[in-house]
C-alpha cells in the first residue's frame, strides 16, 4: 500500500480486516483507513481481496489485520537456503525498500 496521500495498491493483499469500537477514544485513523482500502479505485487494483468491517461495542482497541498471499513450502523436499530464498523473494516483493537495502 501507499504512503499517505497517494494512491492504495492492494495487489498483494489477499484479505483485511477491520475491527473497531466506535465508542473508543481514538478511532478516528481506523475509520479513515477503512475508508481508503474499501474506496472503489482501491477496491480495483485487487477486485479478490475481501474487505472485512468488525463493528463492536465493547469499548475494546481498534485492530487491522492484513493478510498478503499465502506461501506454503514443503521442508522435506527444499533446502533451508531454497526455503529463506523463498521468503526473502516474497517479503522484496511487498517492501521495494527492502530491495534497495539488499543491494547496499
Amino acid at each position: 500500500m501507499a504512503a499517505s496521500g497517494g494512491a492504495v495498491v492492494l495487489k498483494t493483499v489477499k484479505k483485511i480486516i477491520v475491527q473497531f469500537c466506535p465508542f473508543y477514544s481514538n478511532v478516528r485513523s481506523t475509520r479513515e483507513f477503512l475508508i481508503l482500502v474499501g474506496s472503489e479505485k482501491a477496491r480495483a487494483t485487487n477486485m479478490n481481496c475481501e474487505v472485512i468491517t468488525e463493528v463492536k461495542h465493547d469499548r475494546s482497541e481498534p485492530v487491522i489485520d492484513i493478510t498478503f498471499k499465502r506461501l506454503v513450502m514443503k521442508g522435506s523436499k527444499i533446502t533451508t537456503q531454497e526455503m529463506l530464498s523463498a521468503l526473502q523473494t516474497r517479503c522484496s516483493a511487498k517492501h521495494p525498500q527492502a530491495k534497495t537495502a539488499d543491494k547496499k
